[in-house]
């Protein structure tokens, strides 16, 4: 099983279908399943998409358990989310599961070098996530 904290919306939907929703649904926990092959070898891969929310912190821990690996995700042009990984998802997932390892994984890279969003950054004084930063 894979556990993901938040992902925006609409990577768990994308991947395991292919293709991107037309409009965003707030999630609450939504789940999805891929088979996948790994070394001609079928595996099933679960995401579970929970709510980022702090209505639902209580709520959210209660699908931990069990899980194999955390995907943790934030948009490497936005740098708030960056910074929701480092002071709410892996506080809250090495709290409530120490012993399970998680990725941490910078979506949207496409846009790490894209002219428009680094000017809109910078109108805040922000830039896009590099890899070193994140590591």
């Amino acid at each position: 099983e894979c556990c993901v904290g938040r992902l925006g919306g609409s990577s768990p939907p994308s991947y395991t279908t292919n293709k991107f929703p037309s409009e965003y649904v707030p999630t609450v926990f939504d789940n999805y399943a891929v088979t996948v092959m790994i070394g001609g070898e079928p595996y099933t891969l679960g995401l579970f998409d929970t709510a980022g929310q702090e209505d639902y912190d209580r709520l959210r821990p209660l699908s931990y358990p069990e899980t194999d690996v955390f995907l943790v995700c934030f948009s490497v042009v936005s740098p708030s989310s960056f910074e929701n990984v480092k002071e709410k998802w892996v506080p809250e997932i090495t709290h409530h599961c120490p012993k399970t390892p998680f990725l941490l994984v910078g979506t949207q890279i496409d846009l790490r070098d894209d002219p428009s969003t680094i000017e809109k950054l910078a109108k805040n004084k922000q830039k896009p996530i590099t890899p070193e930063t994140a590591e």
